[in-house]
């Protein structure tokens, strides 16, 4: 489908989830991406580690695709690029310190020479096609969160990317409300925006106040070793970690790659200028407990980052009773058990452990209510398209534009086709919008059979059956049985001998011509070990006959 004399809207991912965001606008017979994320696999993909948007319908027209324009360097918004930018073959756009991060992740996939990466000057303009766009800055969690106004030849979008109101940002300068108005009084047509926090009744808070409540939380646990865990990716938070630190007389130390990663591109764009000079992990140990701040990864229960380290006493950094671990971070959904087993190993040491419930040591980056409300009333469009939200946080977000004055609303998800401009919104049809998992090396559908096996075995167990025949489906030898995954541990020996006695007397009942078949005698030996395993286990294990050639 190419476009036409139109402007068209259609996500590939972020809509009806929170991450793995993918957006294309089609205008004149071209396509423009915004963004390209992934998100992290949940339980439901055992032994995957990365989910993608399935982007086979633009891979499919990609002679169409212009370019991919990314509006910051979260992961939900870059992560997809090192695996996708050679398989579309079209340039990247990004501001300073988004294509450090990005040119990093493409040299890390051996890739970088052969990817196009232009660096767009923050607060710049550029033209691709019929698509005319300036960044935009706003706040958010990270270092150049930006909007983008997009100028089409059939009106304006205003894309929000990820984005909060912070009086105090300490990193960057975001558009004032005056420049957001003036933008809306030139005429913006659709406003595609965040749809995170819409449940949120409050501000999403400033950076300033969390500087003010880490420096109060700090003073008062003098004479304690402290680490504070938040996300790597916050460039306002490390600068704020800084000035605590500086403030209550501790010396720095950096615990985690991530960070460390992350501290040398904001010094390289122009962030962090006086930031303190860190100390070692080994001189960290060596000082005064009272006179030293660690900041380290974690604090979403990652098994292998820093905190998780030091919590299982496997990391330089040791902890003590009376020492503090100071979570500067929200808790992602999904995260909750690996978070509390964590904190449950250092509340066992006698640490305590500190979160946003006991001061103001973290916030969101993300719009609440009085924000989504102020943007409505500077931007005034003419349609409002909720995107990167659950459908619950979108149709709430509808809801809210409408009883704000917004006399057109879309709640669209993932693979709705909808035209903007013109007589929009409407949604056109649906394509085919699925995931993608990373798994090991490969890239395969979410869907597909492997991930639905493994789920299955993770669920049930496998039970192995293996005997020979010879080429005439002559049984030669007696049924070997071995079981993995099936809680019956003592009774395992029993359970084999009574299946093998079962596949005996079933394998006798087979005649004539199925008695010389291998498929009915593979399918009669499945059929036969599974009812023995439920039998003893109440569970459907997979089972997997194995027919060896005498």
């Amino acid at each position: 489908m190419k476009p036409g004399k139109e402007l068209l809207f259609l996500a590939l991912g972020g809509s009806g989830e929170i991450g793995m965001n993918v957006n294309l606008y089609g205008c004149n017979g071209k396509w423009l991406m915004v963004d390209l994320g992934m998100t992290f696999a949940d339980p439901y993909y055992p032994g995957v580690d990365l989910v993608f948007a399935d982007l086979s319908f633009i891979e499919e027209r990609r002679e169409d695709l212009l370019g991919i324009v990314l509006t910051h360097a979260h992961e939900d918004h870059i992560g997809a690029v090192p695996y996708f930018a050679l398989d579309l073959d079209v340039p990247l756009y990004a501001t300073p310190f988004t294509a450090r991060l990005v040119a990093e992740k493409l040299n890390e996939a051996g890739i970088a020479k052969q990817v196009s990466l232009n660096v767009v000057p923050n607060d710049s303009s550029l033209s691709i096609g019929p698509f005319d766009i300036r960044y935009v800055p706003l706040a958010h969690s990270i270092a150049e969160g930006n909007a983008l106004v997009i100028d089409t030849p059939h009106g304006r979008i205003f894309h929000t990317g990820d984005w909060k109101l912070d009086d105090e940002p300490l990193i960057g300068i975001p558009a004032t409300a005056e420049e957001l108005t003036e933008i809306g009084n030139e005429g913006v047509l659709a406003l595609v925006c965040d749809s995170t926090n819409v449940f949120n009744p409050k501000a999403s808070g400033s950076e300033g106040a969390v500087r003010d409540g880490l420096l109060k939380m700090v003073e008062g646990l003098e004479g304690r070793r402290v680490i504070v865990t938040t996300f790597a990716s916050n460039v306002a938070r490390l600068q704020t970690l800084g000035e605590v630190a500086e403030a209550t007389g501790r010396r720095l130390c950096v615990a985690g790659r991530s960070l460390d990663r992350i501290i040398g591109v904001a010094k390289a764009s122009g962030y962090l200028k006086n930031f303190p000079e860190t100390v070692s992990m080994d001189e960290a140990m060596d000082l005064p407990r009272g006179e030293v701040l660690v900041m380290a990864t974690g604090g979403q229960g990652e098994a292998r980052a820093a905190l998780a380290r030091i919590a299982g006493d496997t990391h330089p950094i040791k902890l003590d009773k009376g020492d503090a671990v100071l979570f500067s971070s929200r808790q992602i959904p999904g995260n909750e058990i690996a978070i509390g087993r964590i904190q449950n190993q250092l509340a066992e040491k006698g640490v305590e452990i500190l979160t946003d419930r006991q001061g103001m040591i973290h916030v969101s980056g993300h719009p609440g209510r009085p924000e989504l409300e102020a943007l409505y009333s500077w931007i005034r469009p003419e349609i409002l398209v909720p995107v990167h939200g659950e459908m619950r946080h979108m149709a709430e977000q509808a809801r809210l534009g409408k009883a704000r004055g917004i006399k057109r609303t879309i709640v669209q998800k993932n693979g709705d086709l909808v035209r903007l401009a013109p007589n929009g919104p409407a949604k056109l049809s649906s394509v085919r919008a699925g995931r993608l998992v990373l798994d090991g090396d490969i890239i395969a559908p979410a869907d597909g059979g492997a991930i639905g096996q493994r789920r299955k075995l993770a669920e049930s167990g496998l039970v192995v059956a293996a005997l020979a025949v010879t080429a005439a489906g002559k049984r030669v030898s007696a049924v070997e049985i071995a079981a993995v995954g099936l809680p019956l541990e003592e009774d395992m020996d029993e359970f084999i001998s009574e299946a093998q006695g079962d596949v005996e007397k079933a394998l006798r009942t087979l005649k004539g011509e199925k008695a010389r078949d291998r498929a009915a005698i593979a399918e009669m030996v499945r059929l036969t070990v599974r009812r023995a395993a439920q039998r003893w286990s109440g569970k459907k294990p997979v089972v997997q006959v194995m027919l060896r050639e005498a």
